[in-house]
């Protein structure tokens, strides 16, 4: 990747050229010298306002470009992305314009335990047919021919990185993502320390309840954030939280998975109590479990943490 490329990221700038003056001088909201913890993010009485809001924009961003969104379908897609993008910005500190090799990729996946090499094999292929990566210019010929992100995705994982630092600044009313949009380098700088903490958790990588339910099938995640951008205000101690879903169909609307195979996983989370409909199946609205909120927010929760933790990891770095 050349830093020439109009609305690609460097990942080569000085720490001067990462932040702004004001910031380096150290005029930032002193929250932001203390990543949030977990239990501070819980505990913020703005929590969910924050994270409705967010599944908004994780939903505006996949309706934006659906196929750009692709690789996020699946937690395991999700990862893999992750692992891959940190292993070529990596790469591209050591050797410049020189992409990253697939077998490095497929390595690093079979390593993590995250996919067998067929499946990482096949989902390098997907992203290679639908221009997600593209093989590094000038390599035609070579029998190894390394890749990189298109411009699209790079701009992609820039918007899921701001959206998530817009949630942390709305909890402690810090300038995380005004300074990270200001200074799109950085990037290259907090993705890897990004992948490195959703990679070591064993919460992140192994869900369970409800989330672990839908976050395995296409576009499952975006269905709980549907679901959860539905929720209406004011619903804080209620036992049963009414949604603004009607349907199944209105559910599934836009994702990639079909009403019946949606239908079977909401017949689950049914018989777990998780959710309900308000009265007769299918004719009225949603409601989702306190319980299932609780978990799609701790969710939420450790991940925001992880991205606190990287994004001033590297600002003290800088």
């Amino acid at each position: 990747m050349s830093s020439t490329i109009p609305g690609v990221p460097s990942v080569r700038a000085s720490s001067a050229a990462i932040w702004p003056a004001d910031i380096r001088a150290g005029e930032m909201h002193t929250a932001v010298y203390a990543p949030l913890t977990v239990d501070r993010i819980l505990a913020s009485p703005e929590l969910d306002r924050c994270i409705r809001r967010q599944a908004r924009s994780l939903l505006m961003a996949h309706e934006a470009s659906p196929r750009t969104a692709s690789p996020f379908a699946t937690q395991q897609r999700w990862l893999m992305s992750h692992a891959a993008l940190a292993l070529y910005l990596r790469n591209e500190i050591v050797a410049p314009g020189s992409g990253l090799l697939g077998e490095r990729f497929i390595e690093k996946v079979v390593g993590l335990g995250l996919a067998s090499r067929n499946t990482a094999s096949a989902f390098l292929k997907e992203m290679l047919k639908y221009g997600i990566v593209r093989h590094v210019a000038g390599s035609e010929g070579k029998r190894y021919r390394p890749f990189e992100p298109a411009p699209a995705t790079l701009a992609a994982f820039a918007n899921w990185l701001a959206l998530h630092l817009t949630t942390l600044d709305g909890l402690d009313g810090g300038n995380r993502a005004a300074s990270f949009v200001a200074t799109p380098d950085f990037l290259g700088a907090v993705q890897p320390r990004v992948a490195d903490g959703l990679l070591a958790s064993r919460v992140v990588r192994e869900p369970d309840g409800t989330f672990s339910l839908f976050t395995w099938v296409d576009d499952g995640g975006l269905v709980m954030d549907r679901l959860i951008a539905g929720c209406a205000e004011g619903s804080a101690g209620l036992p049963r939280i009414p949604t603004a879903i009607r349907s199944i169909s209105s559910l599934a609307k836009g994702l990639n998975l079909s009403r019946t195979q949606l239908s079977r996983k909401v017949a689950v989370a049914e018989a777990m109590g998780s959710l309900g409909w308000s009265g007769v199946r299918g004719k009225s609205s949603l409601w989702l479990s306190a319980a299932f909120q609780r978990e799609y927010h701790a969710a939420q929760a450790i991940k925001l943490a992880i991205i606190d933790a990287a994004f001033v990891a590297c600002r003290l770095a800088a």
